[in-house]
């Protein structure tokens, strides 16, 4: 069991690795053939018996604290699969989340915009609302409910005797209506 040195006389960890690998496989050999050649003899030296079952209970110890660990290790595994799946789904929504985010900004960056177009746009309905009461008159003190069912010629008739004017021909309305709701009459 001699193994050649290398430089300088000292071994490398790969050298006694395998050192110790064929002594291992040495003793494996010795231990099959003396237990082919002879029965298993018990020492007859009770200090001997005391060392072998103190070495006997160490091993089975080290093989329960094992197979806890192995047990430990098998839900560890467990455990770590299911924290990968968590982080995955995570991941894919930190990913929507990050995305909505964007979407989000991207609309507040355009808020300034909206607001200088919708700015523009009530000057426009503004302007436009002007010019469409530009030829509108509004007559005050009429009593109610005495135009019946036809506006129109309620004040195609109301209007000459209010002014003493005669209309040739006779006034033209686009549309009349009143405003507000009816007031109740007491």
């Amino acid at each position: 069991m001699t193994a050649a040195p290398e430089r300088n006389g000292a071994r490398s960890a790969a050298g006694r690795i395998a050192v110790h690998r064929e002594a291992i496989s040495q003793l494996k050999v010795m231990a099959a053939q003396q237990t082919l050649s002879s029965p298993l003899t018990v020492p007859a030296d009770p200090q001997a018996l005391d060392v072998t079952d103190r070495i006997l209970q160490e091993i089975t110890s080290v093989g329960r604290r094992l197979e806890a660990m192995d047990l430990k290790i098998t839900d560890l595994s467990a455990a770590s699969a299911s924290i990968r799946m968590d982080i995955a789904c995570f991941s894919e929504k930190v990913v929507d989340l990050d995305q909505r985010l964007i979407n989000v900004e991207d609309h507040i960056r355009m808020l300034p915009e909206h607001d200088g177009a919708l700015r523009t746009l009530r000057e426009k309905l503004t302007d436009v609302e002007d010019q469409s009461r530009r030829d509108n008159v509004c007559f005050f003190g009429i009593p109610e409910r005495k135009e019946g069912t036809d506006i129109k010629a309620f004040l195609q008739s109301l209007l000459p005797e209010l002014t003493g004017l005669t209309f040739s021909p006779p006034l033209e309305f686009q549309r009349v209506h009143m405003v507000g709701p009816p007031r109740s009459i007491s």
